[in-house]
């Protein structure tokens, strides 16, 4: 993450469900994004301290998410609580897994770098957004970015899109809201987080995601042309 203040969605709310884990990158950088089995959202540096082994690849007990390898479990904060080489270790304090803020709004779960980050600044989103899909495409964000802002959606009469964030897309016609959240996985690919109001009809909401296959296509041709 660059901007350390800047909330990145890294995630649709509904992608992660309750003692589930999943990678992902941000400019680069592997993180993975976790719920307890209470559905709390975490995100962290998708990295085992012991052995360098995805987080991502481990398994979620109650509060705490353990390691495939070796079994090192750790707590809601990052911290090591039990390896089970050594049940009765006392473990260090330096033991820990970078972690990072999150906030979750708008059917997206959203992460910051800083940990003083204001959860109050993550883009003014209704709860009750419909996910449609998410999208991984080998195109930069930028490009991406100006690209929609040319296309209609099916089912949405023309309408100018809404910066809500830099990383955020808003286009709202005929009653209905269409949000596209942009994550930057690499320079060169990106993630986009669409999603549509809850008043969407189901026919609206199929033709969406048949759109948004198409959308991929258009995006990587449209780069690939540029480049």
């Amino acid at each position: 993450m660059t901007d350390t203040t800047q909330w990145i969605p890294v995630a649709l709310s509904t992608s992660i469900e309750p003692g589930t884990s999943a990678g992902t990158k941000v400019h680069g950088d592997e993180y993975v994004v976790w719920r307890d089995d209470r559905g709390k959202p975490h995100v962290w540096e998708d990295r085992c301290p012991h052995r360098g082994m995805r987080l991502s690849f481990g398994f979620v007990r109650g509060d705490q998410i353990a390691c495939l390898y070796h079994g090192w479990r750790y707590d809601s904060a990052g911290q090591c609580r039990l390896i089970p080489a050594h049940p009765d270790l006392d473990v260090p304090k330096t033991i820990k897994v970078p972690t990072f803020a999150v906030a979750e709004a708008g059917g997206l779960i959203w992460a910051s770098q800083s940990q003083d980050a204001d959860p109050k600044t993550v883009p003014d989103l209704p709860d009750n957004l419909f996910s449609v899909r998410s999208l991984y495409v080998d195109a930069p964000l930028d490009g991406c970015r100006d690209h929609l802002a040319e296309v209609t959606p099916p089912d949405m009469e023309p309408a100018e899109l809404t910066a809500l964030s830099p990383l955020c897309l808003q286009r709202t016609a005929a009653g209905s809201m269409l949000v596209i959240a942009f994550q930057p996985l690499s320079p060169d690919r990106t993630a986009l987080h669409i999603l549509v109001s809850a008043s969407a009809d189901s026919q609206t909401r199929a033709h969406l995601a048949i759109w948004a296959t198409g959308l991929r296509f258009s995006l990587e041709n449209s780069f690939a042309r540029v480049a």
